[in-house]
């Protein structure tokens, strides 16, 4: 590989517009390569970031020459299937998140890019952000002890229409694993699998979750209170609780820059912990550093987590009551 990482895009949709713009920020990496169902349109976007080629259906993207990897940007139910395309043709793959539609899913791509020595990762972009970063740091050091229970949350209003992506059930759409896995996410990397999970949703008119509210329940006496949202602004805050103390992620959290460190019988601290760009750049920057070593998963999102992820995301789904007819 060559110490330029060429990129390539898959489905130049509005998140993908977001990580072109932040991968032209970091050093020693460049879009590549951009592909489309409609041709016109990978054109488009190519000509907007400087891309050398652009393709009008994904298989055509597999034979680019010089191509260190892809992003998949795709639809939630279209990162199953363009994953494995590109891992069966070795080619490193970074997935935007959800992984996949369900657990089933997720475990086929990631046996197939270790059948295939191939990177994978989900793009769970909150992971390298610098606040999360330090968040690890203070909870690993003990300065609130053990962490106990967790409250995250994560809504905004959206404009209902059937067709939408976020409300449509053949797309995987609904507040759980549109925003939802946001909260699920902190729940899980802190807290790992539960032994109970409890969940309840509000409707949409096509039977997609409008809402969804979730219970997390340990062994070891801990708790997760979770809610997401496609009806309501919520405060979309994290907040971790320990023996000794809280950190509160302030809003919104996923994309965060400021906590707040509360030891109990102190002063409260508040930080700021800056991000590069749209905070894309980070997760990309964590890309690179795999390829340049050689590694087929990253240390601090491995694909075992991803797993747990999806087995969590599922159980909240059975729960809730929230159907996929086309995947379940």
């Amino acid at each position: 590989m060559t110490s330029t990482i060429n990129w390539g895009i898959v489905g130049p949709g509005r998140i993908a517009h977001k990580f072109a713009k932040d991968l032209a920020l970091v050093e020693n990496a460049k879009l590549h390569a951009v592909a489309s169902r409609s041709l016109e349109r990978a054109k488009e976007f190519a000509r907007q970031y400087g891309a050398t080629h652009a393709f009008g259906s994904y298989d055509e993207m597999t034979s680019c020459p010089d191509l260190d990897v892809v992003y998949i940007a795709s639809p939630h139910t279209g990162h199953h299937p363009h994953s494995l395309l590109f891992l069966k043709n070795k080619i490193p793959v970074l997935c935007e998140k959800p992984l996949a539609i369900n657990t089933r899913q997720v475990r086929e791509m990631v046996q197939t890019a270790r059948e295939e020595e191939t990177f994978l990762m989900e793009a769970i972009w909150t992971r390298f952000l610098p606040l999360f970063e330090k968040t690890i740091e203070w909870v690993e050091s003990g300065v609130i002890g053990e962490v106990n229970t967790i409250r995250a949350d994560f809504g905004f209003k959206a404009t209902y229409g059937p067709e939408h992506r976020v409300f449509n059930p053949k797309l995987g759409g609904g507040s759980l694993l549109d925003v939802g896995l946001y909260p699920v996410y902190i729940a899980t990397y802190f807290l790992g699998r539960p032994t109970e999970i409890n969940a309840t949703a509000i409707k949409s008119p096509a039977g997609t979750d409008n809402s969804c509210a979730m219970v997390f329940n340990y062994s070891d006496n801990k708790i997760a209170v979770l809610d997401s949202s496609l009806i309501n602004h919520t405060e979309t805050i994290a907040n971790l609780y320990g023996e000794k103390g809280q950190i509160q992620l302030h809003s919104r959290f996923h994309e965060g820059e400021h906590a707040t460190l509360s030891i109990y019988g102190k002063k409260d601290e508040n930080f700021h912990f800056p991000k590069k760009g749209f905070g894309y750049y980070h997760e990309i920057q964590a890309v690179g550093e795999c390829l340049r070593n050689g590694q087929k998963e990253c240390a601090k999102l491995p694909l075992d987590f991803s797993i747990s992820m999806m087995e969590n995301l599922d159980a909240v789904r059975k729960a809730a009551g929230i159907r996929y007819p086309d995947f379940d």
